[in-house]
């Protein structure tokens, strides 16, 4: 082998490498953003999860009880909105703490007017 020859070689085994280091690089970072989109995704989860159930115990809530709440009140790290945008039906919706402008979960519920006793 001639000595150029080792030269040109070795030149070729270090721009191998290099390409291999920057594969491995790109296959890390990908790694990571997966793991990250992973762990977003299990909290979103969860966030909803209590969202739902919170969003259940109030559409339970009678006339009385949703017209106590009218407006909106912090419910630990949820905001919940109450409203009437008629006489019988009540608008609730559930945004997080942390983004008030965006709304979670929005659902609406009829419930009848009172009788009043002759």
């Amino acid at each position: 082998m001639i000595r150029s020859d080792r030269g040109i070689a070795l030149l070729e085994v270090l721009v191998a490498l290099a390409v291999l280091s920057g594969a491995g690089f790109a296959l890390l970072d990908l790694v990571t953003g997966g793991l990250r989109a992973e762990r977003d995704a299990r909290e979103r989860e969860r966030v909803l999860a209590v969202e739902e159930r919170v969003l259940t115990a109030l559409t339970l809530l009678k006339r009385e009880e949703l017209d106590r709440r009218l407006g909106r009140h912090p419910i630990g790290e949820l905001l919940v909105d109450v409203q009437r945008p008629e006489r019988t039906l009540y608008r609730i919706a559930l945004a997080q703490a942390s983004s008030p402008q965006v709304e979670d979960l929005v659902t609406v519920v009829y419930r009848r007017e009172p009788r009043h006793a002759p």
